[in-house]
């Protein structure tokens, strides 16, 4: 696929807005069809004749920055442990020093995407509110009391002819993001490669540009305080998946990690030119077992589904044994309030309110208040349908039966499962990682939420006193 056919789209409307203190600011609503998958795959919004988001002046070829990132990811290598700490809680005490900007800056992209007709699940992705910016530099200040990662040794042993070997961790160098709509992610990323001594280029959509600038700038005051090169934490501005595509065709990056959805994925597979980790999409599915104690299932379906529906470790599918689905699906359709309900013939005569649901949905991750409902036999069925239609996300079981829950969990192939309770834990913060970069759905190099250590590798270090070999 060539990058003309990757940029290919329309433009469908204009508007503007006027935030209070600054200048007017003209944007331009830019639809790209789903010249992947032939349908329409996201709305974009670019800043025409602003230099710093998105105008052809002023904007920095995409090797330009990562050449920068490559050498501050030096300067990053040779800091120490200290300096790297004092740098994330410097990020943490920026971020809220600046916390009226990135809210003000938000706003303006909400506008935009309002305006745009933006769904009120990814509204609530590119939405920050004071608690998420307080969540944000909490995150960061987390990250700076972890344990160091780079450096440590994971064994050493010492060879008949007396060299000592050891394997130690060693950063990976410049990590690139490529991600969708949740502005969070930035700093989140950002701390965490900070952490792994990481320089890191990101590229938000375009919808959510003026919060990831003025998040970007709160951290690249931070490490300018502490001694370490801005460019450690290094932004990709410019409209249009164009300069997506130039991130991909770079040298310099050691691994790329997309987050979003189908058409990013496959762009990125397609164009990529480095290693790539995939935060695939989070297909995910709820066993309920014919056993499990079904106020904690509908608790557990509930706030896996209606906590944050529009995140990757939102529940999308619940599978439940014929035995108590004439029971349990009456109570758990009250529950589900505001939930829409797609039900297979079975489930569909005890959900009055349940639409039939097609054989596209199994596979959807909806990210919406929508969840489709599946009787099964047994654990069998239900281990056979998440192989069938799972995306390797997260996968739940709630049985009180241990036979039943050592099958699923042996047998059902996640990057994690989860055993009675919400597959909303399945974040990096949540598990005691300091935070995420992502969560990989692929097994090589690192599967499940990427903390600090996922974005290191292994070097060998090997100590003689003269040896040759013979």
């Amino acid at each position: 696929m060539g990058l003309s056919t990757a940029v290919a789209g329309q433009l469908t409307k204009r508007h503007s807005v006027q935030l209070p203190g600054s200048h007017w600011l003209l944007f331009a609503n830019y639809r790209r069809t789903g010249v992947l998958q032939g349908r329409r795959s996201g709305s974009f919004y670019a800043m025409a004749g602003d230099s710093e988001h998105g105008g052809a002046a002023g904007i920095d070829p995409v090797q330009a920055i990562v050449d920068r990132a490559v050498a501050a990811a030096g300067a990053l290598r040779r800091a120490s442990p200290g300096q790297r700490d004092r740098a994330l809680a410097c990020c943490a005490d920026r971020i809220r020093a600046g916390s009226a900007e990135i809210l003000q800056a938000n706003a303006a992209d909400l506008v935009a995407a309002r305006e745009a007709g933006i769904g009120a699940a990814l509204e609530d992705r590119l939405r920050l509110t004071p608690a998420r910016v307080e969540a944000m530099a909490a995150s960061l200040e987390e990250l700076s009391r972890t344990p160091e990662v780079v450096g440590a040794v994971l064994e050493g042993w010492r060879r008949p002819n007396g060299l000592s070997v050891r394997r130690v961790r060693v950063p990976l160098g410049v990590v690139a993001v490529v991600y969708e709509a949740r502005p969070n992610v930035t700093a989140e990323a950002a701390g965490i490669a900070l952490r792994s001594a990481n320089a890191i280029v990101l590229r938000g959509s375009s919808s959510a540009s003026r919060s990831n600038s003025a998040i970007a700038a709160a951290l690249g005051r931070a490490l300018e305080d502490v001694g370490l090169p801005s460019q450690c934490v290094s932004l990709v501005g410019g409209a249009g998946h164009g300069r997506v595509v130039e991130l991909l065709h770079t040298k310099g990056v050691d691994c790329l990690i997309p987050r979003g959805g189908p058409a990013l994925l496959d762009l990125v597979r397609t164009e990529a030119v480095m290693p790539v980790v995939v935060d695939g999409s989070g297909n995910c599915h709820i066993f309920v077992d014919a056993n499990a104690d079904l106020d904690l299932a509908a608790s557990v379906v509930v706030n896996a589904k209606c906590s944050r529906p529009g995140v990757c470790n939102a529940a999308e599918k619940l599978l439940v044994h014929s035995d108590i689905a004439s029971k349990f699906l009456p109570i758990v359709q009250d529950a589900l309030v505001g939930v829409e309900l797609r039900a297979d013939p079975r489930a569909a005569g005890y959900l009055v309110s349940a639409i039939p649901a097609e054989e596209e949905d199994w596979g959807r991750e909806y990210l919406d208040l929508i969840m489709a409902v599946k009787v099964v036999d047994d654990v069998d069925e239900a281990i056979a349908h998440i192989a069938k239609f799972g995306s390797g996300h997260s996968e739940a079981v709630l049985s009180q039966d241990v036979s039943v829950i050592n099958r699923f969990v042996s047998e059902v192939d996640a990057a994690a499962v989860v055993v009675n309770t919400s597959t909303r834990f399945i974040d990096g913060s949540e598990l005691g990682f300091g935070g995420e970069i992502g969560i990989s759905t692929q097994k090589l190099h690192v599967r499940g939420p990427m903390g600090p250590d996922a974005l290191t590798c292994i070097k060998l270090v090997v100590e003689g006193e003269g040896q040759v070999r013979g």
